[in-house]
């Protein structure tokens, strides 16, 4: 895959603003295959933790970012599951070290059942693990993890974290209708939220591309039972554009990929994004893309995704 560097954005974000996303983990490469999933499918599906990337590329890279922009947070984000790279504590050190914006880490939270990743995440200001099930049927329906992990190990790993971090643990909670929306799922959610005690929950519902094509948001009546049920809020909305940032040095058309590889979007999200550039320049090179399969089109909820190729989708 013809990528642009392990930094990329700021891009708007749901939840922090505009974002300088880090992505130290090859394309998909996850130890869940949630039926959700913006990218696709899982492939490879590992455990593995590894040097998938040189830390020092990816660090000095962030600080070079941080010279042509000033997003309101630097995210740890993979294509993958982030906590993978097998030096990950020592770059969110290293990128601290710059006293810039503070540090985020968006994660399903799996390996936090390892005493050595619930270390390395102490030096992040926000973390944003996963929870989208109390149960071990509906995790396994839903996240459909590595088989060698299990929910109670899953959920014991976030509550001994919560036991040992000082910052700010923000839930995500995808909500998916006729799934995890019912009375007793959110129960469920409910008590597995009192084991975690995070300091925001944050319910989330599909709003780009899922794996599968049935999977779909829940009614709004369900909605609002979750909110009150969970005490969360609900972050679905596309946010406001910033600056280009890294995006600056790219061609349009690398521009492009650099963001369909992270985070799928529609032509017009996309043209919002690259918003300093003519519209009709970013459909061109997003046509061009097409003709030249370096990105693909996801049909879901009754618009046109654009992908990478390289994703699978059911």
């Amino acid at each position: 895959m013809d990528l642009s560097g392990h930094v990329f954005g700021p891009v708007p974000s749901r939840r922090l603003g505009q974002s300088l996303g880090v992505d130290p983990i090859p394309f998909k490469t996850c130890n869940w295959n949630c039926v959700y999933c913006q990218l696709g499918r899982t492939f490879p599906f590992s455990l593995a933790r590894a040097e998938y990337a040189p830390a020092e590329e990816i660090v000095a890279e962030t600080h070079r970012a941080l010279e042509t922009c000033t997003p309101d947070f630097i995210t740890f984000i993979g294509s993958g599951e982030p906590t993978l790279h097998s030096r990950f504590g020592w770059m969110i050190r290293q990128v601290r070290r710059a006293q810039g914006p503070p540090v985020a880490v968006v994660t399903n939270g799996s390996l936090l059942r390892m005493p050595e990743v619930r270390e390395e995440l102490l030096a992040a200001d926000v973390v944003l693990p996963s929870l989208d099930a109390g149960s071990e049927r509906l995790y396994r329906q839903i996240n459909r993890p590595h088989r060698d992990l299990d929910f109670e190990g899953f959920l014991g790993g976030m509550e001994a974290f919560r036991s040992e971090y000082s910052g700010q643990i923000w839930m995500e909670v995808m909500l998916i209708g006729g799934l995890n929306d019912h009375e007793e799922a959110l129960q469920d959610l409910a008590s597995a939220l009192a084991r975690v005690r995070p300091d925001e929950v944050h319910l989330n519902v599909p709003v780009r591309p899922p794996d599968e094509s049935w999977v779909q948001p829940p009614t709004p009546e369900r909605l609002e039972r979750a909110e009150k049920v969970l005490g969360a809020t609900v972050s679905s909305f596309f946010p406001k554009v910033g600056e280009e940032g890294t995006f600056q040095a790219l061609t349009t058309q690398e521009a492009v990929v650099s963001i369909v590889q992270r985070h799928p979007m529609t032509l017009s999200q996309i043209q919002a994004v690259l918003h300093g550039r003519p519209q009709e320049e970013v459909r061109r090179a997003v046509e061009d893309l097409r003709v030249s399969g370096r990105v693909a089109t996801v049909e879901r909820f009754g618009q046109s995704f654009l992908v990478v190729a390289e994703a699978r989708f059911s």
